[in-house]
């Protein structure tokens, strides 16, 4: 019997248990036979067995994920917690880094390489806990009265930024930056937005509450929302709300009247006068015989604000709003209430149209009867009560702080310039003695109507617009990435000598006497409601009121500033007098 040699079996060892041999085996047909040499050290003679081809596994490998699925499964209730927890964990670090670092850094870098200078951002804050310094610092220093140049008082931050570098700088709110545009052109083409590559900043959830409507919504959200608002706001209904803005002026007036002394004279703080006038004339336009009801509204209306002013003047704290602080507790509480009010008047008031009970000459029967219109039984095509009651909360704050802003800045600027008042008075005397004015008249009154120009001028109610850019585009030379505010700043293009001249900073009426466009070279110039397609739905609403409270007033008293009065404009919301406006009547 051949027995092969140790060398030979040390090889065929090694080609038995290598892969290549077994493959070669396996592709052998199922009954062959091989002939498998003994052991060298044995006497055993060859063993020949038949080979079966190896069956092939045909389950197939599960996937990962399938795996990691059973896992979990088969782990304990705690380990899975954990590894939930873990992920969540790791997901909202690695959010937090993107949001308050990597893209704070990608858009200063985009910026900066326009030639755009701007504030060194800080993490999470930017250049909020600096503002809020440098406002503190303003408040405590008053203008010399007489002064219009009030800039760096409103907004000291902004003007110490573009002192430094220049017109088109940017700051930092949070981790967003926020770029000055100061020409008229390119603030024309960013409210026009004509390409849609801007939007409106979102106000927070706090912020919210004084009124989610048609100011705060985009798309064809607010098309809807503004279609369905515009007949309440046309020239041919706020004319027929005159008579309510006379009454509710004519009841301020005889107040005034009994608090007179033998002299014929007071002293009155028309900052809260004018609050409360412009409430008034809201409740009842607003809701005619739910007049009281709406007073209510105005009344939580008013806590709601200061509450929010409070909170807006707090340390910048994402997500602050959800904390269950005392203040926040209480805004929430208002909410509700005015939401139930406002739900009751709705109902009542959809009730009785429904009944053929019609009431259509204040602004919330003209927007129920317009939504019904327009949505013709189609509920997608309508408002909901519950945007009904949020353009209604809007009517009030707008409605109410526009017109009273603007109105206790008249009076504050005439008793400055007495020559104008005087001028103003002979006016309204010479169109109405001492009739109550009429509409007609009212849009005729030339001197008035430039010395409320120039106030919204000075001292615009709103100081500055901001729009958000949607994507990368370019806006007077410049390439903005995304994510980038566009701060739109009224009260800067308003006040600059450029465009309005030497006396920029002076109160010159005259200089609207042939119109809003031939009073500067740039007609974009002067956007005290803004402008563009989004341009303020009530300017002719609050234009209107307060021409006839301004001529009220002009023909039963003449004014001045009382010693005690401080200039003092600053702003939260709006341009609000810090100390008040206590000014002196005397009875003509």
């Amino acid at each position: 019997m051949h027995q092969p040699n140790s060398k030979w079996s040390r090889r065929t060892r090694i080609d038995l248990q290598s892969n290549r041999f077994k493959r070669t085996l396996s592709s052998l047909p199922t009954h062959s036979f091989v002939l498998l040499p003994c052991s060298p050290f044995t006497n055993h003679p060859h063993q020949v067995r038949p080979l079966k081809k190896k069956k092939k596994n045909k389950r197939a490998k599960k996937p990962m994920a399938t795996r990691a699925l059973l896992l979990l499964r088969e782990a304990p209730p705690w380990a899975v917690a954990g590894a939930a927890a873990a992920v969540a964990l790791l997901w909202l670090a690695a959010w937090t880094l993107e949001w308050a670092w990597w893209t704070p850094r990608r858009l200063d870098r985009a910026l900066r390489a326009q030639g755009l200078k701007g504030t060194r951002y800080r993490l999470f804050t930017g250049d909020v806990r600096e503002n809020a310094r440098l406002n503190r610092e303003a408040r405590t220093k008053p203008l010399p009265l007489g002064c219009h140049d009030i800039i760096p008082r409103v907004l000291p931050m902004l003007h110490k930024v573009v002192k430094e570098n220049g017109t088109v700088s940017f700051t930092w709110f949070g981790p967003t930056p926020r770029v000055m545009i100061p020409d008229p052109e390119s603030v024309k083409e960013v409210l026009s937005n004509k390409f849609g590559h801007f939007g409106k900043q979102q106000f927070s959830r706090a912020g919210k509450l004084l009124g989610d409507g048609v100011a705060n919504h985009e798309g064809e959200k607010w098309a809807k929302h503004r279609r369905i608002l515009n007949p309440a706001f046309h020239h041919e209904k706020i004319k027929k709300m005159l008579p309510v803005f006379a009454t509710c002026c004519v009841d301020v007036i005889n107040r005034w009247e009994n608090s007179m002394s033998s002299e014929g004279s007071s002293e009155i703080d028309i900052w809260p006068e004018f609050q409360n006038l412009t409430g008034d004339v809201i409740s009842r336009t607003a809701f005619g015989s739910s007049y009281q009801e709406g007073r209510r509204i105005f009344q939580l209306q008013g806590e709601l604000a200061e509450r929010l002013i409070q909170s807006f003047q707090a340390i910048f704290i994402p997500g602050y709003w959800f904390l269950p602080t005392k203040n926040n507790r209480r805004m929430r509480e208002i909410n509700r209430e005015i939401h139930k009010i406002l739900r009751e008047i709705i109902g009542k008031r959809e009730k009785a149209m429904k009944n053929g009970e019609t009431n259509n000459d204040d602004l919330l029967g003209l927007l129920l009867e317009s939504n019904m219109r327009q949505s013709n039984g189609n509920a997608k095509l309508g408002l909901t009560t519950e945007h009904v009651i949020e353009e209604c909360k809007l009517f009030y704050f707008a409605g109410m702080e526009t017109t009273s802003v603007l109105l206790t800045w008249t009076l504050v600027v005439l008793s400055m310039h007495p020559e104008w008042q005087e001028q103003a008075r002979e006016e309204v005397l010479n169109h109405f003695g001492r009739a109550r004015p009429d509409f007609e008249s009212l849009n005729r009154l030339k001197i008035v109507t430039m010395i409320l120009y120039e106030v919204l001028r000075l001292y615009p109610p709103v100081v500055l617009l901001s729009r958000r850019t949607y994507k990368g585009m370019e806006l007077g030379g410049i390439k903005y990435p995304a994510g980038v505010n566009l701060l739109l700043p009224i009260i800067f293009i308003h006040h600059d000598p450029n465009i309005w001249g030497k006396d920029a900073g002076m109160f010159n009426p005259e200089r609207f006497a042939d119109g809003i466009s031939n009073a500067t070279k740039h007609q974009a110039a002067f956007f005290p409601f803004g402008g563009g397609p989004r341009i303020c739905i009530g300017q002719n609403f609050a234009l209107l009121e307060a021409k006839m409270a301004l001529c009220t007033i002009l023909q039963r008293f003449s004014f001045e500033l009382s010693p005690s009065y401080t200039h003092a404009p600053y702003t939260v919301i709006t341009l609000h007098p810090q100390h008040g406006a206590p000014i002196r009547l005397k009875k003509l």
